[in-house]
């Protein structure tokens, strides 16, 4: 007998026993036929999550290698990253993960009607990352505090952290970072069968008190002083693609779903689904925490500088807009693809501000009425003056792109744009930020006084030394580099640059041909930079594929400039393109 079973596109998702009744002569036989998974399909047209490009479904659904984009705006960097939904045990992970968090939405989930809507069960993995109260999947370490577990940066990808979940009882895996929460939740939602990528947005605010102001604080030495507010570097989350019955969409489409958990004034929690061309549009009643993320794209910058901790100015300078740049691995391509425009139109034009004073009266009730030139003096009144307001223009261009050991080399442009000269004296300073704004050690500090004549411009070398920084670096591979003019000067005036550090890079050499079931070999090197010893050197490697479990080498101590080189055999389990990631940490990061 051969049996065939079509479920329905509304099928609820999840594993099913199929059993065979059979009677025959006044006697009734029961057989275990055996179980089989429904999961969504978006290669079905009826289906919720059906996407009709064949190279997206392949990109978005049945990549098991990712790309996690990091850094800063002017500087980014990347990261490969192991999804893995195709590994053994990880269908049985994700729909633990499901049962879980089944009492989120619903109280109960003795009917499971809930899981045939991609959009009920994206809110669900959506709260088990990272919100669930004792069995969420991940935890960020609190006050960068990673002592009682591993370090955030050091994953490569999925598997082992869900493995460590399920396998540890579904206790929190300690620790992540909003990429690897973001990863890890595009894991889940491509193994369910939803198309699914992780996106990265650069000059990220998070504010509990203005959902559309962000506020920093320095002092007169050019110290980013720690406030309620926090303009993070960068931010990851992820998008889904599916058609919302709720919002009675008959075509699919990118969803927002953001599972780190980010203070709102009430309370912590992770944000969506939030369509995002409601986002772009400004449509804030339309869906799920509609007014959290467009704020996390179109906050307005404001600088301070304090006196004595008691006296705020505001200074002159040129703010990069929240929300810069919004970028996802490219289908089918290693680059990354630029979809600012999907989350926002072009600054400045006429849907921009349309779409923004839209928002605005949302978010701000007592605005409902107002007229869009009554918001635009507000807003206005609320920004920071531009430098060019000051008969000054400045910007720091970095002349060098610095490796961890290297000096930091920049180049301090000054234009004087008025007819008189120009006597000023200023601050500077460097400080370590974290990826989620939060400043650290101040390191290095200068005055210098300068002195442009009419219409002059100016050069000024700057050198930041390693033997300066680097005892301060640690995992957090950003500075920011300010300099202030003195406030009893006049106007005051600043410029800000914010500057990674690039990691030496770790080298992987196939000695073989790799072949299915074949022992195959890899050399693995990796060359110590500093003019320092290198304490409590490990390797992680991990491949789908490749390796049944992550592979940890421990390489001791290198000293300066020594090489490692490191023989690795493994046998590859099964076919397909196979990435082979390789993770140095030591004392240093």
């Amino acid at each position: 007998i051969n049996i065939s079973v079509f479920p329905p596109s509304n099928a609820c998702i999840g594993r099913y026993i199929l059993n065979m009744q059979i009677t025959s002569c006044g006697h009734t036989y029961q057989r275990c036929l055996g179980d089989f998974y429904v999961l969504f399909n978006p290669w079905c047209a009826d289906d919720p999550v059906y996407m009709d490009n064949q190279a997206h479904r392949e990109e978005y659904v049945l990549n098991e290698h990712g790309i996690l984009y990091e850094g800063v705006h002017k500087h980014i960097t990347s990261r490969p990253w192991h999804f893995g939904q195709f590994e053994d045990g990880i269908l049985d992970i994700c729909l633990k993960i499901l049962d879980m968090g089944a009492s989120y939405h619903h109280g109960s989930d003795r009917d499971h009607c809930w899981r045939n809507d991609p959009v009920h069960v994206s809110m669900v993995v959506n709260h088990m990352i990272s919100s669930h109260t004792t069995s969420s999947i991940m935890k960020i370490p609190e006050n960068n505090d990673y002592l009682k577990g591993t370090k955030p940066f050091s994953w490569n990808g999925s598997v082992p952290i869900l493995q460590q979940w399920y396998n540890g009882r579904c206790r929190p895996v300690r620790y992540g970072y909003c990429g690897s929460l973001a990863a890890v939740m595009c894991t889940v939602m491509r193994c369910l069968g939803i198309p699914s990528r992780v996106v990265t947005n650069f000059c990220f605010p998070c504010s509990i008190e203005n959902p559309l102001g962000i506020n920093e604080i320095f002092d007169c030495t050019g110290k980013n002083l720690c406030g309620k507010d926090k303009l993070w570097r960068y931010h990851c989350w992820n998008e889904s693609w599916m058609a919302r019955r709720d919002l009675n969409q008959c075509c699919g489409d990118w969803q927002c779903l953001d599972p780190t958990p980010l203070e709102t004034g009430r309370g912590s929690a992770c944000s969506g689904p939030t369509w995002v061309r409601s986002i772009r549009e400004g449509e804030l009643d339309l869906d799920y925490d509609g007014h959290h993320m467009f704020s996390r794209v179109n906050s307005n910058y404001v600088g301070w500088l304090s006196q004595n901790n008691a006296k705020k100015t505001k200074f002159f300078c040129d703010a990069w807009p929240c929300g810069q740049q919004l970028i996802t691995k490219s289908v089918g391509s290693e680059q990354f693809e630029d979809i600012t425009g999907a989350y926002k139109y072009e600054i400045g034009s006429v849907k921009n501000k349309e779409a923004y004073y839209r928002a605005y009266r949302r978010i701000h009730p007592g605005y409902c009425n107002a007229s869009n030139c009554h918001i635009e003096r507000e807003l206005s009144s609320l920004k920071n003056p531009f430098l060019s307001d000051s008969g000054i223009n400045m910007r720091l261009k970095m002349a060098n792109c610095p490796m961890y050991g290297e000096d930091v080399q920049l180049h301090w442009l000054l234009e004087n744009l008025r007819s008189e000269n120009k006597n000023l004296k200023f601050n500077l300073c460097a400080q370590i930020i974290t990826y989620s704004g939060c400043p650290m050690d101040q390191f290095w500090k200068d005055s210098v006084n300068v002195t442009l004549g009419p219409r002059e411009v100016k050069k000024i070398p700057l050198c930041i030394s390693y033997s300066q920084y680097g005892p301060y670096l640690c995992d957090h591979n950003i500075m920011k580099v300010v300099a202030v003019s003195d406030p009893e000067c006049g106007e005051v005036l600043m410029v800000s640059r914010d500057i990674v550090i690039n990691r030496p890079p770790v080298i992987v050499k196939l000695l073989s041909q790799p072949r299915l079931k074949v022992p195959c070999t890899a050399e693995i090197s990796f060359c110590n930079p500093l003019q320092e010893d290198m304490k409590n050197c490990v390797m992680t490697l991990e491949g789908c594929g490749l390796f049944k479990e992550p592979m940890t080498i421990d390489l001791g101590t290198l000293a300066s400039n020594q090489q490692a080189r490191t023989i690795v055999e493994f046998t590859p389990y099964r076919l397909g393109s196979h990435r082979l990631l390789a993770n140095f940490g030591c004392h240093k990061f």
